[in-house]
């Protein structure tokens, strides 16, 4: 599905470093975003379609798929890169978020993380749909979490 939008670089050569790209959205489209997550597949391809390439991308990448994780990191979204791997307990990518004042990611990653204080952060600071995308993000790591340590469920991750 996504190998004809990547190619495979060289091994010898360097990764390029890319300009972080900004992350601004209403809450509308941040809504759209956390029911995309949750497995809407209209919505995903309205993403896509629309404009948002990167939160279309960022919903496989939190499926676990490796080239749309290549993806966000090669065009400038390595941002909400971090932000996954963050939610799967990174703490490196914690720390990345930290050091580049990325607040907002971070907590919502620890949130997604059962972090109770990130928690407590998000409703202190942000609105309620970015509350809700954490929500959103939380309920699919969880239940890819579990189909991981359910011998039944092995590599099914929806």
């Amino acid at each position: 599905m996504f190998g004809k939008l990547f190619k495979r670089q060289s091994e010898d050569k360097k990764p390029d470093i890319v300009p972080l790209k900004p992350l601004s959205y209403s809450p509308e489209i941040i809504l759209t975003w956390a029911k995309a997550i949750e497995g809407n597949v209209k919505l995903q391809n309205w993403l896509l379609e629309n404009g948002y390439t990167e939160l279309y991308f960022s919903v496989f990448a939190i499926y676990l798929k490796d080239e749309p994780r290549d993806w966000l990191v090669k065009n400038g979204y390595a941002h909400l890169m971090a932000m996954v791997n963050a939610c799967e307990g990174n703490p490196n990518a914690g720390k990345w978020l930290l050091n580049n004042n990325f607040p907002l990611l971070y907590h919502i990653a620890k949130a997604v993380d059962h972090e109770e204080e990130s928690w407590i952060w998000l409703r202190a600071n942000s609105s309620i749909d970015i509350f809700e995308l954490a929500k959103s993000i939380q309920l699919v790591k969880d239940q890819i979490e579990e189909n991981h340590n359910d011998i039944h469920s092995i590599n099914k991750d929806f």
